[in-house]
């Protein structure tokens, strides 16, 4: 079991989290490595949550399944629940995001593609579709008169 765990200085927002609904799956970006031969995916790979793929010899589904061009091994990973929020810490801490099942592979490095939301930790503003690809963002925060921001994110992939 592996869980996709963020750090990020978020100022005047809290519950960050992805934009993640069955009538609008979150598409986790992913860089992935077959855990066979080492040969790693030559384009990035999303995962949704939502979409199940049969595994060759009816062995059950997975989110997303992926033969290997290299070894011609099948490997498989499925993400075991809804996204967690990250909530506001001084300092900030590391916190998982989601947690997600490898078999025969694994995911290297993730990118943030895709609509997030958080809410203002004073005025509980919605603050929808932040866009996170370029490590940060900047928006302001009418209902409190202050700048809102979310910085400084890293990302990591770990065994738990």
């Amino acid at each position: 079991m592996y869980a996709l765990v963020l750090k990020a200085e978020l100022s005047g927002v809290t519950n960050l989290r992805p934009k993640d609904e069955l009538e609008n799956p979150f598409w986790y970006t992913f860089t992935v490595q077959c855990t066979s031969c080492r040969e790693t995916h030559p384009n990035a790979i999303s995962v949704s949550r939502f979409e199940n793929n049969e595994l060759s010899g009816s062995r059950g589904e997975a989110n997303f399944v992926w033969k290997c061009k290299n070894c011609k091994r099948e490997s498989s990973a499925s993400i075991k629940a809804a996204p967690k929020a990250y909530e506001m810490g001084e300092p900030p801490k590391e916190q998982s995001i989601i947690e997600f099942d490898c078999r025969g592979m694994e995911f290297t490095e993730f990118s943030p593609e895709g609509s997030w939301l958080a809410e203002g930790t004073e005025s509980g503003t919605k603050f929808t579709e932040i866009e996170l690809q370029d490590g940060e963002w900047f928006d302001y925060d009418e209902k409190s008169g202050e700048e809102v921001s979310i910085k400084d994110l890293k990302w990591d992939i770990r065994r738990v």
